[in-house]
């Protein structure tokens, strides 16, 4: 029996199908299998750029740094004050990232030029204090406490420091000279910049100073300021010594909530040794700070992007108190252990407009 021959072109054409099939199987496989852990690493790149204290605790959280890898991020810093950077040194820096819109304005009145920035965190300015001290004022009314969250009138703070109350008249027997309440540099530092807006506010009658009330107070401020003496550039440090010395030394300063909160999660032992003797006091009327990152390049643009991501948000609520513009944590500020801290922040003033804010600086200089 004769076997028949299957023409050459049939078995080319079903040799180049076997072929095409062949090929199209391999794409598809390799479209839908997982990456190889072999494949190109990310390119890292260093971004550098000048950073508030309150925020290093922040930066040098090691899941920050996970984070930031995987996005090609090698994050690096240089500690300075809020208004301090923008009078520094900014050669071959990516970004700047001080405490206020207030700094970035007056960065800005400096020649500093950003390719773009915007608020990542928020935070509001409080006073820090001992038991004894905040228990002494409240039995004068400078202080008041309800289901216990202690605030503080400032109204009353301001009129007793302008005139000149010692300690005792004031309701802490054990103070040494006159009532005050210490702040950071407000020339250089954002926590004594805002609280300088405050007092500047309160004797404007509660409404937000103006370039006018500023050049009539002016000096009425800066002599609150003179009673501290030396003053930190630094909040984180003002933080650290205000802690660290105790009543005797710094019986009230101005701070972040976001550093007591900080603080009990990171650091839980001396927490642990200071947590039945701080007192954290919302001003009545507190101010915000809004924590602004600007970035001053192509990369400062992509730790902006980076920081505002959902991942960082979260890590900088429940890790180290900070309040985001558009997320507070999916839990409340409960969680942290802190006695006297509240979820919502209630009597706040609007900071002055910038011009009063440069007339301020330029006035406490």
């Amino acid at each position: 029996m004769e076997t028949k021959r299957i023409p050459a072109k049939l078995i080319g054409l079903i040799a180049l199908l076997a072929a095409v099939a062949i090929v199209f199987g391999l794409v598809v496989w390799n479209a839908s299998r997982p990456a190889s852990t072999t494949s190109q690493p990310t390119r890292t790149v260093t971004v550098d750029g000048y950073l508030g204290g309150e925020k290093i605790g922040l930066f040098d959280d090691p899941e920050f740094g996970r984070i930031a890898a995987a996005q090609g991020l090698d994050v690096s810093y240089r500690k300075a004050g809020s208004l301090a950077m923008m009078d520094a040194d900014q050669k071959d820096l990516d970004y700047l990232f001080p405490s206020s819109r207030i700094a970035v304005e007056y960065g800005k009145a400096q020649g500093v030029k950003a390719v773009r920035s915007d608020i990542v965190f928020n935070s509001p300015i409080v006073i820090y204090t001992h038991k004894a001290v905040a228990d002494g004022l409240v039995s004068t009314g400078l202080m008041s406490v309800k289901d216990g969250v202690y605030r503080i009138d400032m109204a009353k703070a301001v009129t007793a420091m302008e005139a000149n109350r010692s300690w005792t008249d004031v309701g802490y027997a054990a103070g040494y000279g006159q009532f005050r309440i210490d702040s950071t540099d407000p020339v250089q530092s954002n926590s004594g910049n805002e609280y300088a807006a405050l007092i500047a506010t309160v004797m404007n009658g509660g409404a937000p100073a103006t370039t006018e009330s500023v050049t009539r107070d002016g000096p009425r401020v800066k002599a609150i300021f003179e009673k501290s003496g030396w003053m930190e550039t630094s909040s984180e440090d003002s933080f650290s010594q205000f802690l660290t010395l105790g009543v005797g030394s710094k019986p009230m300063t101005v701070g972040y909530e976001s550093q007591i909160l900080d603080l009990a999660v990171n650091k839980p032992d001396a927490f642990k040794q200071v947590k039945d003797d701080i007192v954290i006091a919302y001003p009545t009327p507190t101010v915000w700070s809004t924590h602004t990152l600007m970035a001053l390049d192509e990369k400062g643009e992509r730790l902006l992007d980076l920081l505002t991501s959902s991942d960082v948000q979260r890590l900088a609520w429940r890790r180290h108190g900070f309040r985001s513009v558009d997320y507070t944590g999916d839990d409340s500020i409960a969680r942290f252990g802190v006695n006297g801290v509240v979820d919502q922040v209630t009597d706040v003033a609007e900071l002055p407009g910038n011009q009063a804010m440069q007339a301020l600086i330029t006035a406490l200089k």
